[in-house]
């Protein structure tokens, strides 16, 4: 338990593994991590993008940082990657799953190769990260995963049949895992980002627009017309949660999953 002085939002110490980190939510989420204090692994399968967002983390609190590589598409090779760099005395405090999304289209037109490959990408390789992690997180008795899921956990998107269905089984799974570790100071969260200016929303929009015959800022403009706020949401924006949930702050917020959308949702 910690004293009302260690409730912090400093990651001073604390050692993070960041899966997808090279661009986007994930890259933006390493360099606020390193920024609080963290020690931070980025983890992804393009080594030139892995050593020149290595080379952006800050330091400032004297800290190490290193890079794995690795194809979250081969989930066996994610598992002898993890137990190998374990081995080598590398233990966690944070585990951030965070893994691109699958290919837009209607759930009628989807192949079953298509639901099996997105299952392992996104569930299979997020259950090997933390169940191998979660050992060292016990000796802590502090630990932190967050997994970087979607808006459709709660409301499925429209276009997005095999992104909604396995969102949801991260979601499920998630939530039950959360119940079991919660005795060893460990916390599961997910954060379901909305529509935020990555790639990947780039190439929503760019599908759309082809599926529709409407330009790009014809779809954009529809898109953000669906947002209270009025606009997309920025990676740091989600970065900045996804800090809080990791913190020694967030240790009684377990389970959930937090929508960072600008107000689109229409569930509670």
């Amino acid at each position: 338990m910690f004293t009302e002085n260690e409730l912090t939002s400093s990651l001073v110490g604390l050692n993070a593994l960041i899966c997808g980190s090279t661009a986007g939510i994930g890259f933006s989420t390493a360099m606020e991590f390193s920024e609080l204090g963290a020690n931070v692994t980025l983890f992804a399968r393009n080594k030139e993008k892995l050593k020149k967002s290595l080379s952006l983390l800050s330091k400032s609190n004297n800290q190490s940082h290193q890079y794995l590589t690795g194809d979250f598409n081969n989930p066996d090779t994610i598992r002898e990657k993890i137990k190998d760099h374990i081995k080598s005395g590398n233990n966690y405090h944070i585990l951030i799953n965070n893994s691109g999304g699958p290919k837009g289209g209607a759930i009628v037109d989807a192949k079953v190769s298509e639901f099996i490959e997105a299952f392992n990408r996104h569930l299979i390789c997020n259950h090997i990260l933390s169940t191998e992690l979660i050992n060292g997180m016990k000796s802590f008795h502090y630990g932190r995963i967050v997994n970087i899921i979607s808006t459709s956990v709660k409301e499925p998107i429209k276009g997005l049949g095999v992104s909604n269905t396995i969102r949801g089984s991260v979601a499920s799974w998630s939530k039950t895992l959360s119940i079991e570790v919660a005795q060893y100071g460990i916390t599961v969260n997910n954060i379901l980002p909305g529509f935020t200016e990555t790639d990947r929303l780039s190439s929503i929009i760019k599908a759309k627009s082809l599926a529709q015959d409407k330009t790009n800022e014809i779809i954009a403009q529809e898109m953000k017309n669906q947002i209270p706020a009025g606009r997309f949401g920025q990676p740091l924006e989600t970065a900045k949660a996804i800090a809080y949930l990791v913190s020694p702050s967030a240790g009684y917020i377990n389970g959930v999953s937090l929508a960072v959308d600008g107000g689109r949702l229409n569930s509670i």
